[in-house]
């Protein structure tokens, strides 16, 4: 199993930004899939989907999670950026179809992308 986040860089506040997670080695439609940040401080779950999407009530309305089960990957667009979205982000696969927050149901992590919200 592989995952590959990409679309790191620096963001503007209010601005928009995009991100993205190449999956391979399992087959991608089968399971839930997640973004997770590391912010300067803590560790938190952002979104996750399989038919359906769910959010962190941080990001809820400025965060879209999308898939291209076509293309095996996983998307992040994130708008309205504030500077409390700085953060390392990940992308995770699920054990199984559940999205959720709890971080211990996501078997295998990218190496996370950075994104830094600042003026």
């Amino acid at each position: 199993v592989q995952l590959v986040e990409s679309g790191g860089g620096l963001a503007h506040p209010g601005g928009l930004w995009s991100l993205s997670c190449a999956a391979s080695g399992f087959s991608f439609i089968t399971y839930a899939m997640t973004w997770s940040r590391r912010p300067p401080k803590g560790f938190e779950w952002v979104s996750g989907i399989y038919f359906d999407a769910k959010y962190a009530d941080s990001v809820k309305g400025r965060f879209t999670i999308s898939r291209d089960n076509s293309k095996n990957t996983l998307y992040l667009q994130m708008n309205n950026l504030k500077p409390e979205d700085t953060a390392q982000y990940y992308c995770a696969k699920a054990r199984t179809t559940v999205v959720d927050k709890d971080t211990s149901e996501y078997d295998y992590w990218g190496q996370g992308t950075q994104v830094t919200v600042s003026s």
